[in-house]
């Protein structure tokens, strides 16, 4: 692979993911990048990668955009932000809103463990919180994992990982080798392909967003675009969920931590005229038009 190369790709990748390519992450191409080489019948990595800054060709730039995106993700991960969301955000909206029907994003939700989980904890609840209707949206760029997750079907290592045994007799099913979730948590979330970089306001009016272990790959101008178009976006009484390597600090004041938890923020009232869909209604997307 020649610096052109690696060079081409690192501005393909942030024009069409916002992923930022570090300088030593040439292993990473030849492992992710290997089976699209071979299935489109290039001899290594480097004449793909040649062919990529050759020849337009949108079917080869969106496989290797897919394939170089990082989709790790499992059951319950992290297991804070579903224990904050069932002692912090479900109490709160159970006194607020009258017709407890709550709208939940789960941004980047990869093979669509994330929002199954919150499917999931919900049903769990609902004695708890009879009133509370989770309308779950989640969304990815890629479309081999929005397959997957729509699909619902994971292998055994995949259900053992995160997934309370309880839960997972209760919620799947063995079909051959695999495991599928039930009818009822998959008619529970809605799945839509959906770029970050574009405008986010698209998909309506939001009461909790899931936008975690993303925005570590974006750089810092991506990550505050993101963060201040989901701020006109989330209801004022909202609540943001980032990763426990994320923050909004020294990025956005347009959030603020909740305090007395971690990686749970809510919206900076003081800062949020300054944010309204007005004021940025005219600005582009964050992909270049026609960007390679």
């Amino acid at each position: 692979m020649t610096p052109e190369d690696i060079e081409h790709l690192a501005a393909l990748l942030k024009a069409r993911s916002g992923l930022i390519l570090g300088a030593d992450k040439t292993y990473l191409i030849e492992s992710r990048l290997a089976p699209i080489a071979r299935k489109e019948g290039f001899a290594n990595v480097a004449g793909l990668l040649t062919a990529l800054r050759t020849r337009r060709d949108e079917k080869v730039i969106l496989a290797v955009v897919d394939a170089m995106t990082t989709n790790e993700t499992f059951f319950f991960r992290d297991k804070t932000p579903f224990d904050q969301f069932k002692s912090d955000v479900l109490p709160a909206f159970a006194k607020s809103r009258i017709s407890g029907d709550i709208k939940v994003w789960c941004a980047a939700c990869s093979t669509g463990q994330e929002p199954y989980s919150l499917a999931m904890m919900m049903d769990e609840a609902r004695a708890q919180f009879p009133r509370i209707n989770l309308d779950i949206l989640a969304t990815d760029i890629s479309d081999r994992c929005l397959e997957k997750a729509q699909a619902g079907l994971y292998t055994q290592f995949e259900v053992q990982r995160g997934l309370p045994i309880t839960m997972m007799v209760k919620n799947f099913e063995k079909v051959d080798e695999m495991w599928r979730i039930s009818p009822k948590m998959r008619q529970g979330v809605r799945f839509r392909k959906y770029n970050l970089l574009d405008d986010l306001r698209g998909l309506g009016r939001m009461d909790v967003i899931y936008c975690r272990n993303v925005l570590i790959y974006f750089d810092i101008a991506t990550k505050k675009r993101v963060l201040e178009q989901m701020a006109t976006m989330l209801a004022d009484d909202g609540y943001l969920f980032l990763g426990a390597a994320e923050t909004v600090l020294g990025i956005t004041d347009a959030f603020k931590p909740l305090q007395g938890t971690r990686g749970l923020y809510v919206k900076n009232m003081s800062a949020s005229a300054s944010l309204r869909p007005s004021a940025t209604s005219s600005l582009p997307p964050l992909r270049a038009a026609g960007a390679a």
